[in-house]
């Protein structure tokens, strides 16, 4: 494979970002555009945007790589997708918008405290950091291994390089920049999605209707399992979990949700989830479709499969079993999505930490950015550290990976969300944190006793048990004090540093 060719396309790839940076922030750099793009986000461009950062590499290399385990399963999850859009579409963001925050965690603030709005903060950081930091690891081992490691370029060497590309063009006006790079990079991964499975079936020499019969006759063709309990395919775990799921890394996070904050108005931000929403399960089926078609391909020719599922497809592409051409677009999905999953989480990490932990509403407008460069600067670093560490441990499936931490950290941050929507009850803040802390604690317990009794283990249904165990506890904590706490809130038509103060009632 051309080493040269492929840092050519990812010099020119990141030329053109910067390009779009240099455009967008040209008037406009402060800290609201850095935040909220000044609310004036094109609905149609969010929602696009919003499918690559959502796939990211990680579905690009292991949903066509889980087929060989588990066949065409994956499906049932993603029609869960779908329920969860609709949740967010017609609960959270009204919600969002009626509040007119900047950061999402204030409404744990409004509805139940200071602690719980802390905490649930430090939950989104703390998950969102470890996953965004794993999924950029995906798509700079692939980069890693197919070509800098044939120049004797060190990961951290690369890592660091992809951080600093990354910190370049998000750093000046944030979320105003990645609506539209996201764009760019969404239409990136589709179009190699879609030309990979061109040069597959050139190599099976298939045509459309073939390949349809071909996918259709696999043994692993095979979408729901409604029989058996014990498997984490199950359709009832894996629907309600892909529900779950949605809810959890789009409608409570931050880094999601704040894309959509940046629309004009609810309107438009529901169309814009709405679109997005209707993406996934065609873009998903086409992901699976690849990796029956990648079994097939390999059956037929007699080639030994690697032994991590992750590996097959930039192991078959890369080999040169689809041509050249099949490489350079793998390796043009592999960048895009890179950078539209990272790009957005260093962003949305950047809010949260500015806006929930260090409040920097209270500084002017001058100091507030260089606060907010800071903490951009240091999520870079903090994802090298964590890419490096994860490089020395992992062992498993990434995307298995990344929904089993996102189930042990979103589970408590679901749960205070839930509990806020859901019940009038006043609750005790002073007990959010250590309720938060101790779900998980119990849910991790419980999987291991329930696998030494029983030879069960939690699937995705463990998100629910999690948040489940949370409102339970809040509920428990009855408070009958009340206190009255000010919050600062932002207008949607001033800078950050400009806020306004509002007044209300919380328990205690």
């Amino acid at each position: 494979m051309n080493g040269t060719g492929i840092l050519g396309i990812l010099l020119a790839y990141f030329g053109v970002l910067f390009l779009i940076a240099r455009i967008t922030g040209k008037k406009h750099s402060g800290n609201n555009a850095f935040f909220l793009g000044n609310r004036k986000s094109p609905w149609y461009v969010v929602a696009i945007g919003m499918v690559g950062a959502s796939l990211s590499g990680v579905s690009f290399v292991s949903v066509p790589g889980m087929v060989g385990n588990i066949d065409m399963t994956y499906m049932q999850m993603t029609f869960g997708f779908l329920m969860g859009y609709v949740v967010i579409a017609f609960v959270l963001l009204p919600l969002y918008y009626r509040l007119q925050v900047t950061s999402i965690y204030v409404y744990l603030e409004k509805r139940i405290g200071l602690r719980a709005y802390k905490t649930g903060a430090g939950f989104f950081l703390l998950s969102r950091t470890i996953l965004a930091a794993v999924r950029l690891y995906l798509a700079v081992f692939i980069l890693q291994t197919y070509v800098f490691d044939a120049w004797h370029i060190p990961f951290a060497l690369t890592a660091a390089v992809f951080l600093l590309m990354m910190w370049a063009y998000t750093h000046k006006s944030g979320v105003k920049t990645i609506v539209w790079t996201d764009l760019l990079q969404t239409f990136f991964l589709i179009a190699a999605l879609v030309l990979i499975i061109v040069q597959v079936a050139k190599g099976l020499h298939l045509d459309l209707p073939g390949m349809a019969a071909s996918v259709k006759q696999s043994p692993h063709f095979r979408i729901f399992v409604f029989d058996d309990w014990h498997t984490k395919q199950n359709f009832f775990k894996q629907f309600i979990g892909g529900c779950l799921i949605t809810i959890a890394m789009t409608g409570i996070d931050q880094e999601m949700m704040q894309k959509n904050l940046s629309c004009r108005n609810l309107r438009e931000a529901q169309k814009n989830v709405g679109l997005c929403s209707l993406f996934f399960v065609p873009i998903n089926f086409l992901f699976l479709c690849l990796g029956v078609l990648l079994l097939h391909y390999a059956s037929q020719n007699g080639i030994a499969l690697p032994s991590l599922p992750d590996d097959i497809l930039p192991d078959l592409v890369t080999n040169g079993y689809f041509g050249f051409a099949a490489i350079i677009f793998f390796m043009i999905g592999i960048i895009a999505v890179t950078f539209a999953s990272a790009d957005s989480a260093l962003t949305g990490l950047t809010t949260s930490i500015c806006v929930d932990i260090l409040n920097i509403s209270q500084y002017g407008e001058r100091k507030a950015r260089k606060i907010r460069l800071a903490v951009h600067l240091g999520i870079s670093l903090a994802f090298i550290l964590i890419m490096l560490i994860f490089r020395a441990i992992n062992n498993t499936s990434i995307i298995d990976a990344i929904y089993m931490i996102t189930s042990y950290t979103y589970g408590p941050l679901l749960g205070l969300f839930a509990y806020g929507i859901l019940f009038k009850r006043k609750t005790c803040d002073r007990a959010a944190p250590y309720i938060c802390i101790l779900s998980p604690v119990i849910c991790f317990a419980a999987d291991m006793l329930l696998n030494a009794v029983a030879n069960y283990r939690f699937g995705y249904e463990l998100l629910l048990v999690n948040a489940l165990l949370t409102i339970a506890g809040l509920y428990c904590c009855k408070s009958g004090k009340t206190d009255t706490h000010v919050i600062t809130t932002h207008k949607t038509d001033e800078p950050i540093a400009a806020s306004r103060t509002t007044t209300f009632s919380i328990s205690k």
